[in-house]
């Protein structure tokens, strides 16, 4: 009998980071500068697809909720977002206080592949991007709202079948090519013996978001125990199958099922859940967002940029918009975040490629704490709503 073993993009991204240390110390030079080749045209098209990513992500999301417009759908929305947000600043509070002093002494001046001595690229392509990204942003809520509430369906169809084209875009010409990628990237650093000081930083990193998505949902539990009236802990244990569900599918709308069910096991209403769940695992992005915001700080930091909070507080608040819709895509929050990380954060290239190494790294426990928390917020709406169905 043949079997095929799977590796899942987790495991890949690991075996590229891998292969781009070993190459890197051993590779010869036009290795480097052939990698330097790919990695460039590659993050040409990156950034390229960026406000594609947001128009074809963010349009159909709106269009989809104003369809079941409703006391109970502004609520619902308003809580998620609510919960993105807080996790958001959350995240950049404990950054801002532990990381300096977790990461001192392992600045980095440039980026890897913007360093003087990093391989060249044997050519360059020039991608350009259609539009900004505030120019999609804008773009995106126009066309949303006004498919939300236009009788006609062709341009509403038109939306749908663009956000296939460019959901299929992502899972066949980029998601396979990113493990090349980051290989590309760790292969440039290791050759410029930067290596060490990266992964050293990614598993402090990785230790304090984890830590923060624990401190999130039993955060999140408790406030929703003071409405629904129920133990916290026993609530958020009766959701452990929805999150070790996740952990596997590394997608919250493929978890859905199980989501569901455990919530109704949590004693929501049945009717409540089967509308709450469905359109948090859309909106609901608490561990995305905290991942995200905690991996920028770390990079900054790392790198030596300056930030504020006013820029900070403005890319929390357009993440947490600019990322629904992205959950049945893996790894598709961090792709739908590239363009505020290079328009809001001012993020290169090689740094996004950073961020999406840092974020898929830890993507199965965002996925987790994302579902995991729709269990709360379905508790809280059923706590306001349930006796009105």
């Amino acid at each position: 009998m043949n079997t095929r073993l799977r590796i899942g993009l987790l495991g890949k991204i690991f075996i590229g980071m891998a292969a781009g240390v070993a190459f890197g110390y051993m590779a010869p030079f036009w290795l480097g500068r052939l990698f330097a080749t790919f990695n460039y045209v590659f993050s040409q098209f990156l950034g390229f697809l960026i406000p594609l990513i947001i128009v074809g992500f963010v349009a159909p999301a709106i269009a989809e909720l104003g369809e079941r417009a409703g006391k109970m759908l502004v609520f619902t929305a308003a809580l998620a977002y609510a919960a993105t947000l807080i996790a958001g600043f959350c995240a950049y509070f404990t950054a801002d206080s532990l990381f300096p002093d977790m990461l001192a002494g392992q600045y980095m001046a440039a980026s890897a592949t913007e360093s003087l001595n990093a391989p060249a690229p044997y050519f360059t392509i020039d991608i350009p991007a259609l539009v900004p990204v505030t120019t999609a942003l804008v773009l995106a809520f126009m066309v949303g709202i006004g498919c939300a509430f236009i009788k006609e369906t062709t341009l509403k169809n038109a939306v749908f079948e663009f956000r296939t084209i460019v959901s299929k875009t992502i899972m066949k010409g980029v998601i396979p090519l990113l493990p090349y990628y980051i290989c590309g990237i760790f292969l440039t650093m290791a050759m410029e013996g930067k290596v060490g000081a990266i992964l050293t930083a990614f598993s402090k990193i990785i230790v304090v978001i984890f830590v923060l998505h624990v401190g999130i949902l039993v955060a999140q539990y408790c406030i929703a125990a003071i409405f629904f009236r129920r133990n916290p802990f026993r609530m958020l244990w009766t959701m452990m199958p929805a999150y070790f569900t996740a952990l596997g599918t590394q997608s919250s709308a493929a978890t859905i099922p199980v989501t569901l069910r455990q919530s109704i096991a949590m004693g929501i209403d049945k009717d409540i859940a089967g509308f709450v769940v469905p359109l948090c695992a859309t909106i609901h992005m608490s561990g995305s967002t905290l991942k995200i915001v905690a991996c920028a700080i770390a990079l900054m930091i790392l790198q030596g940029i300056g930030y504020d909070f006013a820029s900070v507080a403005e890319f929390i608040a357009m993440l947490g918009v600019t990322i629904i819709a992205a959950p049945g895509i893996p790894g598709g929050a961090i792709m739908a975040s590239l363009g505020l990380l290079s328009g809001i954060i001012g993020f290169s290239d090689a740094q996004n490629a950073m961020m999406i190494a840092l974020y898929i790294a830890m993507d199965s426990f965002g996925t987790a704490c994302n579902v995991t928390g729709d269990g709360a917020i379905a508790a809280i709406v059923n706590s306001i709503f349930g006796k009105k169905i």
